[in-house]
């Protein structure tokens, strides 16, 4: 199988829900207030205003709005950074740790 074939096989591999849900990025003593676009059990694509790069380390925090479930609190790598005409930028962020 060619990579080009690999890497769509492995896309499917892992659904993505689309989700518009606010979520703040954590970067050192930074707090981004951001927006999950589309999750998945290995990522997440989230929409923010704020200068990432790709490869920077962020912390990810979304809170549940139900009172008996837990928010998703994870590390993540960029791995994507596509910039808005909106000044703002669109986030690839992969999941390192999941709590």
């Amino acid at each position: 199988m060619s990579q080009q074939n690999r890497d769509y096989s492995e896309k499917r591999d892992f659904i993505r829900m689309q989700v518009e849900a606010g979520m703040t990025i954590v970067q050192g003593d930074t707090r981004i207030e951001a927006t999950c676009l589309d999750l998945s059990s290995t990522g997440m694509q989230a929409k923010a205003s704020s200068h990432l790069q790709v490869g920077d380390r962020v912390r990810i925090l979304i809170p549940s709005e139900h009172p008996s479930l837990k928010g998703l609190e994870a590390e993540a790598n960029v791995v994507r950074v596509t910039p808005l005409a909106d000044g703002s930028q669109q986030l690839g962020l992969a999941f390192v740790t999941l709590s």
